[in-house]
């Protein structure tokens, strides 16, 4: 996730997705005597877009998305699936699955959840006329295509693979067979709408109606976003606190600065100014926790640089940045040298790659540059937004690549994580972008398809090979999930001869909470478990 969860591309620089930190267009600091008695509240930022599930792909959305519904199938804190909402979920080929939920669970405003509760939200999020970032999830479902044709209008407005079979069990009928589907379940394209959703998608989008363990209560823009816990919650993680507030910052260094104030109960991440005395500051009150989430740097392969580009060019730039004393001064030894595409702790991940791309050699990248015929202009830039805590480090990596190549790097800063964005969705990057990204399922497979597919929604650097997208459909039709897993690990493998990215480094949580809230934990993406954070 932009920013992960999701699909989803985080928004801070030590933390990406599925988590991010400061953003958006709020104050300096933040009043916490608007807070009400039994709510606690953490740092966000604005998200993208509207509040619906199928148009949510970065960390600011997700993180209130998710808070407000609740999907067929969760994570714990390890990584390992188990089912939420879902009472069931079986198949005898990976082809046909049928889904039972469990009965009793309504929608905040009184409605009950069923079967056509789901059904009809992927239709409406699968269908090209409605402009969801996420409609590509639904692309292995029967019918696709038909709601969501290449070109023109749709053919259909309900996709064939979709049947309701009572209220609480209907059946999903792929276009083949996908033995990680139901890992799929737990991103957020999934989640159900009620039928009020569909009288007004614009107005749900700014006052959503979810079935999750929290109901909205205000959203005021660029400053924060109110969820109030929901009493008819049927979930087992019911909500521990009255509610949350998600505020947005300026800066990570405001969040934390309030966070010391107690004007803040949770920070998801620690900027680069403060992570050497966090520990000293908040004592017990600091985490550090490793979670799955890769920090890149992306070609936009339509820009200038990067049209046409020889991939030894990518892979000599990736050798010449010394990611082990960055990773160690920079970033205070909260990162760890990324060895491949994929995340430590998801299933499949691989930490050698049979290339020598992530180690330091100065002296191999000026001669592999050479080998691809250097970059038009000799000058790139890479884009991030200035927000999130990035500057210091994108300092550091232009700087390495400048010394130890030749060719001019500069930073690009935007003023926050939905103007990078935006800019990224027009095709308008200069040469680089920051993409860091968190896993929205714990598998392999969603730091490879879900980034570098041909037409992929997080696919924006546009990055595309006919090779490549051969060997995801190959992991995509396996019989099994470990087949899958292993057929994607050869994709990898294929991938650091193309390089769709250049890793730089894994992430860890660096998080705190104030003296005000206890029962503090974060999940497998780097996200508090809001449900759980008890005020005292």
């Amino acid at each position: 996730m932009r920013g992960a969860k999701s699909a989803k591309w985080a928004a801070s620089a030590i933390v990406v997705a599925m988590a991010a930190t400061a953003c958006g267009g709020g104050s300096d600091s933040s009043s916490d005597s608007g807070k009400p008695q039994g709510y606690v509240s953490m740092d966000n930022g604005e998200p993208q877009n509207p509040l619906i599930p199928s148009d949510v792909n970065e960390t600011f959305g997700h993180q209130v998305v998710t808070a407000l519904y609740s999907p067929l199938v969760q994570f714990d804190t390890q990584g390992k699936i188990r089912n939420d909402a879902a009472e069931k979920i079986s198949t005898e080929d990976s082809k046909t699955w049928t889904i039972k939920i469990k009965s009793g669970w309504t929608f905040h405003n009184g409605e009950k959840v069923t079967a056509q509760s789901y059904i009809d939200a992927w239709n409406w999020g699968a269908n090209v006329k409605n402009n969801q970032k996420d409609s590509l999830w639904f692309n292995d479902i029967q019918g696709y295509e038909d709601v969501h044709p290449e070109k023109g209008d749709p053919k259909a407005d309900k996709m064939s693979g979709l049947k309701v079979v009572d209220d609480t069990t209907f059946t999903v009928e792929l276009s083949h067979a996908v033995p990680y589907f139901e890992y799929k379940l737990g991103y957020v394209p999934f989640m159900p709408q009620s039928k009020e959703f569909f009288k007004d998608p614009k107005a749900a989008g700014q006052k959503p109606i979810g079935n999750g363990p929290y109901k909205f209560e205000k959203w005021e823009h660029k400053k924060l976003i109110q969820v109030g816990a929901y009493d008819g919650y049927k979930g087992d993680d019911k909500p521990k606190n009255k509610g949350v507030q998600f505020k947005a910052y300026s800066t990570v260094e405001a969040a934390y600065q309030d966070l010391l104030s107690d004007n803040l109960d949770v920070i998801r991440q620690v900027g680069p100014k403060d992570l050497p005395k966090y520990k000293s500051d908040l004592g017990d009150r600091a985490i550090e926790q490793p979670y799955a989430a890769v920090q890149s740097i992306v070609p936009a392969f339509y820009s200038e640089p990067f049209k046409n580009i020889n991939p030894k060019v990518l892979q000599g730039l990736s050798m010449a940045i010394d990611r082990p004393t960055i990773t160690k001064t920079v970033l205070n030894n909260t990162r760890v040298p990324a060895t491949s595409f994929t995340a430590p702790g998801v299933m499949g991940n691989q930490t050698d790659l049979g290339v020598d791309i992530f180690k330091f050699d100065p002296t191999k990248a000026k001669e592999l540059i050479k080998e691809g015929g250097g970059v038009p202009g000799n000058k790139i830039w890479i884009q991030y937004n200035g927000d999130g805590g990035h500057k210091e480090w994108i300092t550091a990596v232009c700087q390495n690549i400048r010394q130890n190549t030749g060719i001019e790097c500069l930073g690009d800063a935007k003023p926050d994580f939905q103007a990078d964005l935006d800019i990224r969705d027009q095709n308008k990057v200069k040469a680089m972008y920051r993409g860091g990204w968190v896993a929205d399922y714990p598998l392999n497979v969603n730091f490879m398809r879900e980034l570098y597919r041909t037409g992929a929604e997080a696919n924006s650097g546009r990055f595309s090979d006919k090779g490549i997208d051969e060997l995801f459909d190959k992991g995509d039709n396996a019989k099994t999930l470990d087949e899958s897993v292993k057929d994607y690990q050869e994709a990898e493998k294929a991938m650091a001869q193309k390089m769709p990215a250049i890793p730089l480094w894994n992430y860890k949580a660096n998080a705190g909470f104030s003296k005000k809230v206890e029962n503090v934990k974060f999940d497998f993406r780097g996200d508090p478990v809001v449900t759980e954070i008890t005020p005292k």
